[in-house]
């Protein structure tokens, strides 16, 4: 079957496990991430955690129990604090398992995207990781209310650009499972969209997240 390619150079509706793997690969191993100083604030992670399912390729959102303390009900990647002596690889493989019941060894991590300093005090660092033929998630209900299932292509949507009252920034939401997706969680997805799946050295940390999300 032909591979199909998109305006943008970007072949991605037929491509194979190996060729899209590759891609994302290359894709981050050309950029250049910022990191950014916690200045107060708390490291975590959190990991886009590519997977096969039928021979589909996607990657898992969580939404997040209405128990928890932070940012209940919020549509999240998996992932949360680092632990002392933690680095963000490390934090974002151990968050899948926690919260996804699914274990991947450090060397299925491809490379890191911007650190993204939110306004509810953390500084995130999203670690990219192809985890390939997985077991179905078995969610902790502690921490995970439902598991969304996205695959590839879904992401490659075009980004809206909103006003945030009481911010001189825009923020950034994603067209995504029949809503709007906002940042943090938009913000990376769609940095993750531009440096690993379209090339483009594309900058998000000076976008803003709405409301709800400072808090």
């Amino acid at each position: 079957m032909p591979v199909e390619e998109d305006s943008s150079g970007y072949r991605w509706r037929d491509a194979p496990a190996d060729q899209l793997r590759s891609e994302v690969a290359e894709g981050l191993g050309r950029f250049s991430r910022r990191t950014a100083d916690p200045s107060g604030r708390k490291a975590a992670a959190v990991l886009i955690a590519i997977a096969d399912r039928a021979g589909e390729q996607g990657i898992w959102l969580t939404e997040r129990s209405p128990g928890l303390r932070a940012h209940a009900g919020q549509l999240a990647l998996p992932g949360g604090k680092l632990d002392p002596g933690e680095d963000a690889e490390a934090a974002a493989l151990r968050e899948l398992e926690e919260e996804l019941g699914i274990t991947a060894p450090r060397s299925t991590v491809l490379g890191l995207l911007d650190d993204y300093p939110t306004r509810s005090g953390y500084v995130i660092t999203p670690v990219v990781a192809w985890i390939g033929d997985a077991p179905a998630p078995t969610p902790n209900p502690a921490e995970v209310a439902v598991v969304h299932w996205i695959p590839i292509p879904d992401l490659d949507v075009d980004p809206l650009f909103v006003a945030v009252p009481g911010s001189d920034r825009l923020a950034i939401q994603l067209p995504l499972l029949g809503g709007h997706l906002h940042a943090p969680t938009a913000a990376i997805l769609y940095q993750f969209r531009e440096v690993a799946l379209r090339g483009r050295p594309t900058r998000v940390d000076h976008m803003d997240q709405p409301r709800f999300a400072w808090e």
